[in-house]
Protein backbone atom coordinates (compact mmCIF):
# COMPACT_ATOMS: atom_id res chain seq x y z
CA UNK A 1 0.00 0.00 0.00
CA UNK A 2 1.45 3.24 -1.12
CA UNK A 3 0.92 7.41 0.38
CA UNK A 4 -0.89 8.02 -3.18
CA UNK A 5 -4.01 4.76 -2.07
CA UNK A 6 -3.31 5.71 1.36
CA UNK A 7 -4.45 9.49 1.00
CA UNK A 8 -7.48 8.09 -1.10
CA UNK A 9 -9.19 5.91 0.93
CA UNK A 10 -8.91 8.87 4.21
CA UNK A 11 -9.94 11.00 1.76
CA UNK A 12 -13.03 8.72 1.02
CA UNK A 13 -13.35 7.68 4.51
CA UNK A 14 -12.96 11.09 6.46
CA UNK A 15 -13.95 14.37 6.86
CA UNK A 16 -11.78 16.93 5.43
CA UNK A 17 -10.40 18.87 8.84
CA UNK A 18 -9.11 15.09 9.99
CA UNK A 19 -7.37 14.86 6.26
CA UNK A 20 -5.57 17.79 7.01
CA UNK A 21 -4.41 17.26 10.66
CA UNK A 22 -3.50 13.86 8.93
CA UNK A 23 -1.11 15.63 6.23
CA UNK A 24 0.46 17.76 8.75
CA UNK A 25 1.04 14.88 10.96
CA UNK A 26 2.39 13.08 8.13
CA UNK A 27 4.75 15.52 7.24
CA UNK A 28 5.97 16.20 10.41
CA UNK A 29 6.54 12.79 11.68
CA UNK A 30 8.44 12.16 8.47
CA UNK A 31 11.04 15.23 8.92
CA UNK A 32 11.11 13.62 12.37
CA UNK A 33 11.95 10.05 11.25
CA UNK A 34 14.06 11.85 8.22
CA UNK A 35 16.36 13.57 10.82
CA UNK A 36 16.32 10.73 13.10
CA UNK A 37 17.41 7.94 10.60
CA UNK A 38 19.90 10.70 8.96
CA UNK A 39 21.93 10.68 13.04
CA UNK A 40 22.59 6.93 12.02
CA UNK A 41 19.16 4.97 13.82
CA UNK A 42 17.53 2.48 12.00
CA UNK A 43 13.86 3.58 11.56
CA UNK A 44 11.40 3.44 8.51
CA UNK A 45 10.70 6.92 7.15
CA UNK A 46 8.11 5.33 4.68
CA UNK A 47 6.23 3.67 7.58
CA UNK A 48 6.34 6.78 9.65
CA UNK A 49 5.10 8.62 6.75
CA UNK A 50 2.12 6.40 5.92
CA UNK A 51 1.65 5.73 9.91
CA UNK A 52 1.31 9.58 10.04
CA UNK A 53 -0.95 9.61 7.14
CA UNK A 54 -3.69 7.45 8.31
CA UNK A 55 -3.26 7.52 12.49
CA UNK A 56 -6.59 8.85 12.77
CA UNK A 57 -8.93 7.01 10.35
CA UNK A 58 -10.69 5.83 13.05
CA UNK A 59 -12.07 9.05 13.14
CA UNK A 60 -14.17 8.12 10.20
CA UNK A 61 -16.17 6.09 12.84
CA UNK A 62 -16.10 7.91 16.08
CA UNK A 63 -13.70 10.40 18.11
CA UNK A 64 -13.50 9.28 21.12
CA UNK A 65 -10.60 7.34 22.89
CA UNK A 66 -11.63 4.79 20.84
CA UNK A 67 -10.52 6.08 17.50
CA UNK A 68 -6.82 4.53 17.59
CA UNK A 69 -8.41 0.99 18.40
CA UNK A 70 -11.41 1.70 15.79
CA UNK A 71 -8.30 2.91 13.26
CA UNK A 72 -6.82 -0.09 13.67
CA UNK A 73 -9.27 -2.69 12.83
CA UNK A 74 -10.14 -0.46 9.86
CA UNK A 75 -6.40 -1.15 9.05
CA UNK A 76 -6.40 -4.63 9.18
CA UNK A 77 -9.90 -5.22 7.18
CA UNK A 78 -8.23 -3.07 4.50
CA UNK A 79 -5.37 -4.97 4.11
CA UNK A 80 -2.52 -2.74 5.52
CA UNK A 81 0.22 -4.33 7.38
CA UNK A 82 0.02 -4.49 11.25
CA UNK A 83 3.40 -2.02 11.73
CA UNK A 84 0.61 0.40 10.12
CA UNK A 85 -2.33 -0.74 12.62
CA UNK A 86 -0.21 -1.11 15.47
CA UNK A 87 0.58 3.11 14.74
CA UNK A 88 -2.72 3.87 14.63
CA UNK A 89 -3.63 1.65 17.97
CA UNK A 90 -1.41 3.37 20.00
CA UNK A 91 -0.82 7.27 18.88
CA UNK A 92 -2.97 8.31 21.55
CA UNK A 93 -0.46 10.57 23.70
CA UNK A 94 2.17 8.40 24.67
CA UNK A 95 0.10 5.70 25.17
CA UNK A 96 -2.32 4.09 26.91
CA UNK A 97 -1.75 1.30 30.14
CA UNK A 98 -4.00 -1.97 30.36
CA UNK A 99 -5.38 -0.28 34.08
CA UNK A 100 -6.12 2.87 31.73
CA UNK A 101 -7.95 1.19 28.78
CA UNK A 102 -10.02 -0.88 31.20
CA UNK A 103 -11.16 2.38 32.62
CA UNK A 104 -11.96 3.95 29.39
CA UNK A 105 -14.06 1.07 28.50
CA UNK A 106 -11.36 -0.02 25.77
CA UNK A 107 -9.98 -3.51 25.02
CA UNK A 108 -8.28 -4.21 28.24
CA UNK A 109 -4.36 -4.21 26.66
CA UNK A 110 -1.37 -2.15 26.95
CA UNK A 111 -1.73 0.61 23.61
CA UNK A 112 2.14 2.12 24.55
CA UNK A 113 3.97 2.81 21.26
CA UNK A 114 6.95 0.68 21.71
CA UNK A 115 8.41 0.96 17.98
CA UNK A 116 10.38 3.96 17.19
CA UNK A 117 8.13 4.32 14.01
CA UNK A 118 5.06 4.31 16.60
CA UNK A 119 6.56 6.95 18.66
CA UNK A 120 7.34 9.34 16.17
CA UNK A 121 4.04 9.68 14.52
CA UNK A 122 2.63 9.76 18.51
CA UNK A 123 4.99 12.37 19.29
CA UNK A 124 4.65 14.29 15.68
CA UNK A 125 0.59 14.04 16.62
CA UNK A 126 1.13 15.59 20.32
CA UNK A 127 2.86 18.61 18.79
CA UNK A 128 0.03 19.18 16.00
CA UNK A 129 -3.03 20.79 16.78
CA UNK A 130 -5.45 20.32 13.88
CA UNK A 131 -2.83 21.36 11.08
CA UNK A 132 -0.61 24.09 13.45
CA UNK A 133 2.46 22.73 15.04
CA UNK A 134 2.95 23.78 18.91
CA UNK A 135 5.60 23.29 21.71
CA UNK A 136 5.52 20.64 24.39
CA UNK A 137 4.58 23.04 27.47
CA UNK A 138 0.82 23.59 24.85
CA UNK A 139 0.68 19.73 24.91
CA UNK A 140 1.36 19.66 28.60
CA UNK A 141 -1.67 22.59 29.40
CA UNK A 142 -4.10 20.45 26.90
CA UNK A 143 -3.53 17.18 28.87
CA UNK A 144 -3.68 18.93 32.25
CA UNK A 145 -6.66 20.41 31.45
CA UNK A 146 -8.25 17.35 30.36
CA UNK A 147 -6.83 14.90 32.80
CA UNK A 148 -5.60 16.41 35.63
CA UNK A 149 -2.03 17.86 36.70
CA UNK A 150 -1.00 14.50 38.01
CA UNK A 151 -2.45 11.89 35.41
CA UNK A 152 0.32 9.25 34.31
CA UNK A 153 -0.10 10.36 30.73
CA UNK A 154 1.54 13.68 31.09
CA UNK A 155 4.96 11.61 32.31
CA UNK A 156 4.89 9.54 29.49
CA UNK A 157 4.32 12.35 26.98
CA UNK A 158 6.97 14.10 28.42
CA UNK A 159 9.43 11.22 28.58
CA UNK A 160 8.66 10.65 25.02
CA UNK A 161 9.16 14.09 23.71
CA UNK A 162 12.72 13.87 26.16
CA UNK A 163 13.06 10.49 23.95
CA UNK A 164 12.57 11.72 20.42
CA UNK A 165 14.47 15.09 21.30
CA UNK A 166 17.36 12.91 22.31
CA UNK A 167 17.92 11.43 18.97
CA UNK A 168 17.77 14.42 17.47
CA UNK A 169 20.39 15.41 19.55
CA UNK A 170 18.07 18.39 20.87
Amino acid sequence: MDYEMGLTILKQMCSPDVVEHCLAVSRYAYELSLAIKNRGYDVDVELVRLGGLLHDIGRSKTHGIEHGVVGAEILRTLGFDEKLALIAERHIGAGITKDEAVELGLPPKDYLPLSLEEKIVAHADNLIFGTKRVEIDDVIKKFERRLGRSHPSIRRILQLNDEINALLKI
